[in-house]
């Protein structure tokens, strides 16, 4: 099942939802494909995604859930990847192709 919080993150001019799975990575990527997220909106363990795809997320089956349940679902799937994880100034996960380019380091989820 995929899960999207409401859009409440604010960066560059924008309002953020985070997407995530608590299936599988490869699920939570061919989703972010369908609705038209770029790769690099994929932080560690969720998709950041912009409040004007938002309403395309639920239509395609993502379920809205509040903010602090995302990390809860995250955890319980085993799917969590925490920050600690992440190698260095690069922001990737150790295999990881590409530099991370999800939200800035300041803002976080849970």
């Amino acid at each position: 099942m995929l899960y999207l919080d409401p859009p409440a993150v604010p960066w560059r001019g924008w309002l953020w939802s985070h997407l995530i799975s608590d299936v599988s990575y490869a699920e939570l990527h061919a989703f972010a494909e369908m609705l038209g997220a770029p790769r690099r909106g994929f932080d560690r363990d969720h998709y950041d995604v912009p409040a004007e795809r938002f309403r395309t997320a639920v239509w395609l089956g993502a379920r809205v859930v509040p903010s602090r349940e995302i990390v809860r679902l995250l955890r319980d799937a085993g799917l969590r990847r925490p920050k600690h994880r992440v190698s260095g100034e690069t922001g990737q996960l150790p295999g990881q192709v590409g530099p991370g380019r999800g939200l800035p380091a300041g803002v976080r989820l849970g």
